[in-house]
């Protein structure tokens, strides 16, 4: 059976009578509803008198949209789109903590749950509510972009609980107006709801910086005495391989997005007749929305810093809940080598990680056993199957590397894990500043020590548009747990020799693994800010500036690998170069700009250098003693 008719049948079993039928006239619940309620009719003329426009015209506008986004949960059409998601996910097993899904339940049953999701990709939407519904929770509620409201399909959807919603409403305050009732209406009814924190699809691996909208709207819901609480649940979803991953990297590189509509549904849908492994859901911690926002409020933060404060927790808790995967690993080790690897130098490079994880009792994927021969082998193989790496066995034994162009594939699945890294990486920058301090240095009240703190925030500031940190405080503090895991003691002091001896010692040594790629794309986009001079520049031009010089570099083997060619990592150079004030131009920009590509040339020196020890290329860590080249 074609994807077409496969679409199209379940499409005619789920809709209620024929194809192209009139959806019933009356309005789902909460619609109706809102509107015979007297606080929404009081918003709506409200409203009217502030736009200076008839109550009347207002109203109807308020309908339309109303119309447009309701939705509703029929057995029959749900039934069908289970059926159907199914269907799309046949390229998965999909695995589920049973015992966090038994947890949750229990939640269910006396709370409003809003179920906040990582995006990696479109099959997210399939994977939650299938799991859901197939382990009786009650109806969730999912919103989703306006763009996937395709005809027949989005009808269909619409019946089983998907909320079709602009993304673009800041022109449009009648839409805020009626979407945010809705919502309101949706709580007050204990409906379960779910969003992507992120506002769309992952282009890198990694989590993206939260978006605050529907967040928005649930706080001022729970907002006040009488109001109706919520419970946070954080849902992570992530894949051993996505079939999409291809299509986002070739947008990094500047390709343009291929609009959704029916040509891209059916081909969305034979791409999921191969095999990718397995799809992971996961549940974080879940907590009360009015409780945190109380919590807040006493603290002095209220308003939209309280909004953004909650979004950062959903997001560090759903980076905890996100397990590590055996093809994050193995693109983790490839990456890192950029060259063909047997499979005994891959589990070399995997032992030391694979202890750490254990240290740090994050969770692994499916229970694999990272240090598994055969579990590498396997990974390697499929990751060869896909194209992501290449595979050689002409020789005395088989070796393995990242395919051409597959370096921002694999940095996809390797980001998936990096934040459990980060910190780690950092705090081998820390020893390397320590182990450079001169014999008669100038120190500080702190010592040595202080001076290692002082750059590991610094190193915190410069990647803050990358990675979510938790307060400074709270950051010295993790460091500290990273340190005495990386030295296998407390650190109270440090002198340059000790730090020297406990940084060629330490495994595994990670910040070239972790952090040299978003390094080195930040100092493509600073170098090109920097030739500007004191001129201002438009973003489009400096970006794209950034990607033909950085395409040129990556030949010249002046970056470490091709995955720091992409729009997604200058996008987040060129906001830290804008809250850094660096894109207006005037008098002394061009001296700050040349200041800001500066620190990040020092900065990948240093990584390189942790790289060289990493590799035993450079035993000695004194540049002056090993000069290294920033490239």
């Amino acid at each position: 059976m074609t994807a077409v008719r496969r679409i199209r049948e379940v499409a005619k079993a789920a809709l209620p009578r024929a194809v192209g039928e009139r959806l019933p006239a009356a309005p789902p619940q909460e619609v109706g509803e809102l509107l015979h309620d007297k606080r929404f009719q009081r918003a709506v003329a409200d409203a009217a008198v502030e736009q200076g426009r008839p109550e009347e015209e207002v109203w109807s506008e308020v309908k339309g949209y109303l119309h447009e986004m309701s939705a509703a949960h029929d057995d029959r059409a749900s039934q069908g789109w289970a059926r159907m998601g199914d269907w799309f996910l046949r390229a998965y097993d999909v695995l589920v903590d049973e015992e966090q899904m038994h947890q949750l339940r229990k939640v269910d049953r006396t709370h409003s749950l809003a179920l906040a999701f990582s995006h990696r990709s479109y099959l997210d939407g399939m994977v939650i509510p299938n799991a859901l519904s197939s382990r009786r929770f009650s109806p969730t509620y999912t919103f989703g972009g306006a763009n996937l409201n395709l005809p027949l399909i989005g009808s269909v959807a619409s019946r089983t609980g998907l909320i079709f919603i602009r993304r673009s409403t800041q022109e449009i305050p009648v839409y805020r107006l009626a979407l945010r009732s809705y919502i309101r209406q949706m709580v007050a009814n204990k409906r379960n709801m779910a969003w992507s924190i992120e506002g769309g699809r992952t282009r890198t691996g990694k989590l993206r910086p939260p978006v605050h909208g529907i967040l928005k709207y649930l706080t001022d819901t729970v907002d006040g005495e009488d109001a109706p609480d919520v419970q946070v649940v954080p849902v992570s979803v992530v894949y051993d391989q996505l079939h999409e991953v291809s299509l986002m990297t070739e947008e990094s590189r500047g390709a343009s997005k291929t609009p959704e509509d029916w040509r891209w549904l059916v081909r969305f849908a034979r791409l999921q007749r191969k095999r990718m492994g397995r799809a992971y859901l996961t549940v974080g911690e879940p907590f009360s929305l009015r409780e945190r926002m109380d919590e807040l409020a006493a603290e002095g933060v209220t308003g939209h810093q309280a909004v953004e404060r909650v979004a950062l927790d959903i997001s560090h808790r759903l980076n905890r809940a996100t397990p590590v995967t055996v093809t994050a690993i193995v693109s983790l080790a490839l990456l890192g080598a950029d060259r063909a690897l047997t499979v005994d130098e891959v589990l070399d490079t995997v032992e030391p990680l694979a202890a750490y994880i254990d240290a740090r009792h994050w969770p692994v994927a499916g229970a694999a056993d990272l240090r598994d021969r055969s579990t590498i082998r396997r990974a390697l193989a499929e990751l060869a199957q896909s194209g992501v790496l290449t595979a050689y066995d002409g020789g005395s034994e088989p070796v393995w590397k990242i395919g051409d162009d597959q370096h921002l594939v694999a940095a996809f699945y390797r980001n998936t894990v990096i934040h459990i890294l980060v910190e780690r990486a950092i705090g081998e920058l820390a020893l390397l500043t320590v182990s450079e301090l001169e014999p008669d240095a100038d120190l500080p009240a702190g010592g040595a020590l202080q001076v290692g703190w002082e750059e590991a925030k610094r190193m915190r500031d410069l990647l803050k548009f990358e990675f979510f940190f938790p307060s400074r405080a709270g950051f010295e503090d993790d460091l500290r747990t990273e340190l005495q895991l990386l030295v296998g003691e407390d650190v109270t002091d440090m002198t340059p020799d000790r730090a020297r001896e406990l940084l060629v010692s330490a495994r595994p040594h990670l910040a070239h693994l972790v952090l040299r790629p978003f390094l080195d794309a930040y100092l493509v986009l600073a170098d090109r800010l920097a030739d500007h001079g004191d001129s201002p520049v438009e973003d489009d031009e400096l970006l794209a500036d950034s990607l033909a010089v950085g395409q040129q570099w990556a030949l010249q083997r002046r970056v470490a690998s091709a995955e720091s060619i992409s729009l997604e990592l200058f996008r987040t150079a060129l906001a830290l170069a804008r809250h850094k004030g660096l894109l207006e131009g005037g008098d002394g920009a061009g001296s700050a700009r040349e200041a800001f590509a500066a620190e990040l040339r020092e900065a990948v020196r240093r990584v390189n250098i942790v790289g060289e020890i990493a590799t035993d290329v450079a035993p000695s860590i004194h540049p002056e003693v090993h000069p290294v080249r920033t490239r």
